[in-house]
Order: C-alpha cells, then structure tokens, then sequence
C-alpha cells in the first residue's frame, strides 16, 4: 500500500485492473503522448446504415467475448436503451464485457443479473446508484468498479486508457445515415454531450432511435461519420425520468435557509461583478440559489458571462431575460433546457471533453468563477464525499464535482449540517471524491466555513458579517445536537477504484459488511 496525498492508503496493483497510480496534488500529473481515435473505415456509396433491430446490429459490429460497450445517460432515470441492449446481448451467449456508460441510475438494476451470469464482469462508469451500487458494495463482482469524474472519463477515452469497441447511443432524432441530436422527438434530452466523445472515439458506433427523419437531421450534435449503423425501435427512453435522481424541487425552509447564505457568500466573495461565470446543480439549495442570484442581478444591474454544466430551467431563463450572454451545456436536467438547446442558440452544446477534461487545451471548466456543489459528507480538512452514502454503500455519482471544484475560482458546497440525524461535517469522510484543496466554502442552514487556504474569502465574510465559523466549529455545533456517528465496518475485498479527473487514485472503496 502506498499513501496518496489525501492521506488513503492505495495498492499498487490490482489483479484484473493493473497497476495504480496514487493521487498526489490537483495539478500534478503532466500527460504524454497524443490523443486516441476510432478506426479507418470504407463505406461504399450509397449504402444503408440501417439495421432492423439491435440483434443483428449486434452481429454487424462483430462484438465479441471482453469487448468494451459504452452507453450515455442523458435520459437518466427514464433511460431503456441500456436495459435493452444488454438483454439482447445475453441472449446472443456474449460474456466477459466491460460496461462503461457515462452512468448508471436506478433504472438500472436488471444488470445485476447480467453480472451474475457472467455477461458483464467490469464496469467503468461516473455514477452507480442503487439497486446496482448496493450490489456491487456487498462483493457481487469480482474485479473492482473504476469510478471517474465528468472530466475524467473524457480525459480516459481521449487518451486511450478507456478504449470503446462498440457505443450503443440513444439519439431522440435521426436520419438513416447517422446524423443525431437530443432536442428534437418523442424522447427528447437535449444536450448528448456525454455521447458526443464516445461517438468520436469507439470503434464501432450503432445509433438507436425512436425519430427516424429525413436526412439531413442537421443540426447533428453527433455526424454521419462517427456512425456505423442506425437502429429505429419503438422508444429510447421516458423524457419523464430525465426530472430525477438528484433533481428536486421543493420549498423547503433548510433548503432556502442554505441558498440565502450562499447568495451572501457569492455577493461579499468579490466575483459577483459582471461577466461573471456560474455553475450549479439542480437539488433544492441549488435551485434556490439560482432563483435568489436572480432577483440580486436585476438589483445590481449585473449580466453574467456564462453558465454551465447541467442546465437547468432557471438558467434558460436567467439567459433568455439577458442576465447571463450564453449557456455551455453537456446535460439538460429537466425538459424546458432540453427544448432550450434546440432554439436559443447561444444556449450551447459541448461535449464532457470541452467540458471538463484535464488534459486538453482548456476546458470549460478553467473558466469558471463561481460553483455551486453537493455533498453526502465532507470532513475538517475539506475533503468531499458525493459517492458512498454513510452506510459505505455506492449510491451517487462523481459527476462533475472534482472537475468543478478544480477549475471553479469558488467552489461552494451547499449541505445541511445535520442529514438523517447524521452531522454533514465528520472527522474523514468515507470516501474521498474531490480534495480539500481544490474546495473553498462551506454553506449550511447553520453558517458557513472558509477553507483556511482561502484567507482572502475569509477577510471578506469578515467584513460583510457573514455566519462564519471554522470547520470544526461547525462539526462540533452538529456533534452537539447527533452525538458522535459510529464508524463504519468494512471488509477486505476492494469494490471500487475512485479515479480523480488526472487518472491518479484518490481513494478505493472496501465490500460493506
């Protein structure tokens, strides 16, 4: 074992996954080499890419025994391609694959059987939520799942690391020849940012869809020449489930208590000026704050850059109203952005590589001012947790968060202090996704904390009165009203490999008991 520089000890080699290389610093991994590709390809003339159903475009890509399949989620919980393509799969008697989707939601438990019968025996992926997380933390698989960011995944694919044989993509609009996007049909999503890089790197890509349309299908967020076959079906997914998972829109007085302090904290932290850059999330607080950062805009008569990441409705309409010139987005999470995308036309698409990616010229990422993120735990030294819920069970996704709280100038976690008669803030977290140094605030429904690298935010909560106490302050504050949480027990086996955006490990993740 060797000690990484968040302090968790990492084996220097797994059976099955190969030698690993510990996390050291935010910055510190410098890339060789030049960037992957797909294969050469002869398509005669005139020829048709159409397949009459996923079996025989199965047959077509020449999939075999420890291939690499690939999926996207951008119709998060409301997603049927993956379910449907695997099934098939099993039929055909394909076994040993590496599942490496861009995520996986709770739709997704029909996988465990196909983990038990030996069809998919690896699984690389940014998020794993229940059932399957649960699965895979008590020791279903035999080789641990590698967890990587937004970013990270990109970085991977682009370099190489996670080569992709066949990409099955959910495309809600195509023509016969391969030319896709997300906001037009019955099962639209919007942006297909995260499909954008698989479509550009596998070697074999089958688009499915339930919106054949006369060619051309333009704009095409994905182009002919990425795609090898095309598959019409009777639906691709329920638009419905896009509104999911971390998604939720309420009014509850915590959530409001949380999102006023972080406008606070965006109004003293000397960012808020115009042409400012914004990111958020789409849970309650976040919500929040969009819509308070709103009406202090109009106030202030101040007109932001850009947004971006996962776009929201309350973003379309912070950029449709003139308050912010552009939206970058990878992810539409709920309907109104995915038609948005679709006729606003500096509401942008981009990919998870311009996005997030470390290791290109500059991703969108490095220009961010402000961003507003989440967390299950976070502990005295900054260090967040956003995959292992506080029963050491998979449950959540790595997303964009380390990416974010990288490139942001201000990353800004929004938590309750107290979750489930659980204190937000503890003594380690149960696994490490994003490094302290890359976080800078803390925002509760209690006050706020300043990473102590931060004395410039620091002196300015000061001078605007701002609740501020130290990170222990608040531990001690929510210790108070919880008593000390018991420490979790794991055992030996390792289930999961917690990758940080450069490759490097930050953390593993250990079978529950």
């Amino acid at each position: 074992m060797v000690k990484n520089g968040v302090g968790r000890d990492i084996p220097e080699y797994i059976e099955g996954i190969g030698h690993l290389k510990p996390y050291e610093k935010p910055f510190s991994v410098v890339p060789e080499g030049i960037k992957a590709g797909s294969k050469l390809k002869r398509p005669l003339p005139h020829k048709s890419k159409l397949i009459k159903n996923i079996e025989e475009a199965v047959k077509a890509t020449g999939l075999k025994d420890g291939m690499t399949i690939s999926f996207h989620h951008h119709f998060r919980n409301g997603d049927y391609i993956v379910n449907m393509v695997v099934d098939v799969i099993a039929k055909m008697g394909i076994k040993n694959l590496r599942l490496a989707p861009s995520s996986l939601g709770t739709c997704h438990g029909s996988l465990i059987e196909h983990i038990k019968n030996g069809v998919i025996t690896k699984i690389e992926s940014s998020g794993i939520r229940e059932p399957l997380g649960t699965a895979i933390s008590e020791g279903i698989m035999d080789y641990p799942v590698i967890i990587r960011s937004h970013g990270g995944r990109a970085r991977a694919i682009e370099s190489g690391e996670l080569k992709i044989d066949v990409a099955f993509l959910g495309a809600p609009s195509c023509d016969e020849y391969g030319n896709a996007n997300g906001f037009n049909g019955k099962s639209l999503c919007g942006s297909l940012g995260y499909a954008m890089v698989d479509a550009k790197y596998a070697d074999q890509v089958v688009l499915i869809t339930d919106n054949l349309v006369e060619y051309p299908c333009l704009p095409a967020s994905i182009n002919q020449t990425q795609v090898d076959y095309v598959v019409v079906v009777d639906s691709i997914g329920n638009p419905k489930g896009i509104v999911s998972g971390v998604i939720r829109h309420d009014k509850n007085p915590r959530d409001i208590l949380i999102a006023e302090n972080a406008v606070k904290a965006i109004e003293a932290s000397g960012y808020f000026k115009n042409g400012f850059s914004y990111q958020t999330g789409a849970s309650g607080a976040s919500l929040a704050v969009t819509s308070l950062l709103r009406d202090k805009m109009i106030e202030k008569n101040i007109v932001g850059g850009f947004g971006l990441g996962g776009i929201t409705a309350q973003l379309v309409q912070l950029h449709e109203e003139g308050l912010f010139r552009g939206l970058f987005d990878t992810q539409c999470f709920d309907l109104v952005a995915a038609e948005s995308i679709g006729k606003n036309p500096k509401h942008f698409e981009i990919d998870a590589s311009f996005y997030a990616n470390p290791h290109n010229s500059g991703p969108a990422v490095n220009n961010l001012d402000i961003v507003m993120l989440g967390a299950l735990e976070i502990d005295t030294d900054f260090n967040v947790n956003v995959i292992a819920g506080s029963d050491g069970v998979i449950s959540q996704a790595s997303g964009g968060h380390p990416d974010t709280a990288a490139g942001a100038k201000m990353s800004v976690i929004l938590a309750p202090l107290i979750r489930g008669r659980l204190p937000i803030v503890v003594d380690r977290v149960t696994t490490v996704v994003t490094p302290g140094e890359t976080v800078d605030v803390l925002v509760t429904d209690y006050g706020i904390a300043v990473n102590p690298l931060r004395q410039d935010l620091i002196e300015n909560f000061r001078k605007a009165k701002l609740p501020l106490y130290t990170i222990d302050e608040l531990q001690k504050m929510a210790e108070k009203l919880t008593g000390k949480p018991e420490t979790i027990e794991f055992g030996e086996k390792i289930v999961g490999i917690v990758q940080y955006r450069d490759g490097t490990v930050i953390d593993i993740i250990k079978q529950v008991k």
